[in-house]
């Protein structure tokens, strides 16, 4: 049967309490630092207020995308049974385990990278020598079927675990990560120094760095592919010697809700953060149009006044 909500109706049911929802459906869920976990079968979903985000399949989202995809509803009834407070009655499905996670093979290179330097530099306006640095170190190349980018992600020793797809088409939406990609290895470029900076997408990062390049590669750089943690708990556990961490999401209400949350999960370990703000959406918009003067930033800081 068809239902018609109001904005306000689907507002209120989109930023319900998880933790308050589950509770009430006798569902355990615990705390853990500035965050609450659940269990799904094998699956851990983290839980802050209204979002959640599942670490194994990498998705996330609100309350709504919550009810849809673990109590297998559409979202007209789950929008009415977050709305209904009488939800004791409506139980979890239980996931089965997770499948083996696939091989990880990297795409195939192309001969060359005629079109993903075309891209990269005239379409998002990235630094030819900063590129030749990640493509000579076998980080960025061609695809030879389809001629995307390919963005690679290593581990420690430099053994690739990951890969990060994105068509060079001028209107291609096209984002994909390979099967098999470990997402605690996504997208990086591990320096010497005590510095590391976390991004959303590889091109966010390559535009912070074209934008400050004095020194770059001393530095550590993450792109996670997502809003998780998982790549920068890996390159903490990989490096101990990392003292400052700059969270550098997209300036929207996901990025920068992870961004608090984030920090606040570095703060109760003891790990100096700090949340840098592009002045526009991301990173790169920032760099296509110019709003700040060469080698300065103008990008907004967070303080940990702001934060608790």
């Amino acid at each position: 049967m068809y239902i018609e909500f109001t904005e306000d109706e689907k507002r209120r049911a989109m930023e319900v309490d998880l933790v308050d929802l589950l509770s009430r459906c006798g569902q355990h869920v615990k705390r853990v630092g500035s965050q609450y976990e659940w269990k799904n079968g094998g699956q851990t979903v983290s839980i802050v207020d209204n979002l959640w985000f599942d670490h194994y399949e990498q998705v996330g989202g609100t309350t709504i995308g919550f009810v849809q995809k673990f109590m297998g509803m559409n979202y007209p009834e789950a929008v009415k049974f977050i709305l209904n407070e009488d939800v004791c009655s409506v139980h979890t499905k239980k996931a089965s385990p997770p499948p083996p996670r696939k091989e990880f093979v990297l795409p195939e290179r192309n001969h060359n990278m005629n079109r993903v330097f075309a891209y990269l530099l005239n379409d998002r306006g990235l630094d030819r020598n900063i590129l030749h640095a990640f493509a000579h170190a076998g980080l960025i190349y061609e695809n030879e079927r389809y001629h995307n980018v390919v963005f690679v992600g290593t581990d420690k020793y430099g053994k690739p675990r990951h890969a990060h797809k994105r068509s060079t088409a001028k209107e291609g939406e096209y984002r994909a990560n390979q099967a098999g990609s470990d997402p605690k290895f996504s997208f990086n470029w591990r320096g010497k120094s005590d510095k590391v900076y976390l991004f959303e997408a590889p091109i966010d990062m390559l535009s912070y760095i074209t934008m400050h390049p004095h020194g770059w590669s001393d530095n550590t750089y993450i792109a996670a592919c997502s809003l998780s943690d998982q790549p920068l708990m890996q390159a903490l556990d990989d490096n101990p010697d990392i003292k400052q961490v700059y969270i550098c999401f997209d300036n929207d209400p996901p990025g920068q809700k992870a961004a608090q949350y984030l920090r606040a999960k570095l703060f109760a370990k003891g790990i100096n953060s700090e949340i840098l703000i592009p002045s526009l959406k991301d990173w790169n918009e920032d760099l296509l149009n110019s709003v700040q003067e060469e080698g300065e930033v103008e990008c907004q800081f967070q303080t940990v006044s702001q934060l608790l």
